[in-house]
């Protein structure tokens, strides 16, 4: 078994590594001046079972690059079996077209990452669980709910909680959470007038007096959940926390973040947090580096990864 960490989330790839007991693999990833991407794998890798660690997070387009041509240089260095282990799927919004001529991009990464060369993909909780479809070779969609159930339940043991789903296309995600901690569910109902805005309508479900959890897997401009965190304020809850697995938190996301009624917002580390983040008492982070590291040791061994959430 060995691995190879991507520039995309180098603390993420060493903490699986410091799990897993075993060392990276030492690789040369950089830039020629026009900044074309250069891969040059430093160990022998012949007739091994090799893990690449890359989110596809931003820079999206250079970390996909990375991880196509590293995939590549160990397909061409005769390994035995390669594993694209992506904990933030990049393109994964463009799972269908919303419109005429537009594209399904996520179906062209996965058929990207089929033509380098993968053998596998394992991944965390992906934008729609069909984009498993677009790749015809084995994937394992990881969830981040056990992870998010233990932060839970250390951080408000016995308080009388309810699970909020910021969007109706999220209650699927949102209901499976509540459930692993007895929780009630509620939806907020609102209407996107144009891409990156959200306009919150009102609340499904009763959270007067209640600490409210929104769940979600992606937070990008933040607009969103601030915008669900107030209302359920506006409804009487006596505190609103967020917990999300992608935090790609663009733009103003932060700052909007610490300005907002949320007490807390939970990010995993499948995309490397910001100095920003990190510094901010809005925010915690909570690693994934366990989580993933025993979905590899699995797959390696041949054993069961959906019993890690039974």
């Amino acid at each position: 078994m060995k691995l190879v960490a991507g520039n995309s989330n180098r603390p993420l790839a060493e903490a699986i590594a410091k799990y897993l007991n075993i060392p990276l693999t030492k690789s040369d990833i950089r830039r020629f001046a026009d900044e074309e991407v250069f891969v040059e794998i430093q160990e022998n890798v012949r007739g091994e079972d090799v893990f690449i660690i890359q989110s596809t997070s931003f820079p999206a387009n250079d970390n996909l690059m990375e991880l196509l041509i590293t995939i590549d240089a160990l397909r061409r260095a005769s390994a035995r079996r390669i594993t694209a282990v992506i904990p933030y799927f990049g393109y994964a919004r463009q799972d269908r077209k919303p419109g005429p001529r537009t594209p399904i991009s996520a179906k062209l990464v996965a058929n990207l990452i089929e033509a380098a060369g993968a053998d596998r993909v394992l991944t965390l909780d992906l934008h729609a669980g069909q984009i498993q479809g677009f790749f015809d070779i084995p994937t394992d969609n990881l969830f981040g709910a056990p992870v998010f159930v233990e932060d839970i339940q250390s951080r408000f043991n016995g308080d009388d909680l309810m699970v909020v789903s910021p969007d109706v296309g999220g209650v699927v995600r949102t209901r499976a959470l509540g459930k692993r901690i007895n929780a009630d569910l509620a939806i907020v109902d609102k209407r996107r007038e144009r891409a990156g805005e959200s306009e919150v309508m009102n609340i499904i479900g009763d959270v007067n007096g209640r600490k409210c959890l929104l769940v979600d897997d992606i937070v990008d401009s933040a607009g969103t959940l601030c915008n669900a965190a107030a209302a359920l304020m506006d409804n009487g809850a006596s505190s609103v926390s967020a917990y999300v697995t992608h935090g790609v938190l663009s733009g103003a996301a932060t700052e909007r973040v610490n300005n907002s009624v949320m007490e807390k917002l939970l990010i995993t580390d499948s995309i490397q947090p910001s100095e920003d983040v990190i510094n901010s008492d809005k925010f915690s982070v909570i690693t994934i580096a366990p989580l993933i590291g025993e979905a590899m040791l699995r797959t390696t061994e041949e054993r069961s990864v959906s019993s890690l959430f039974d």
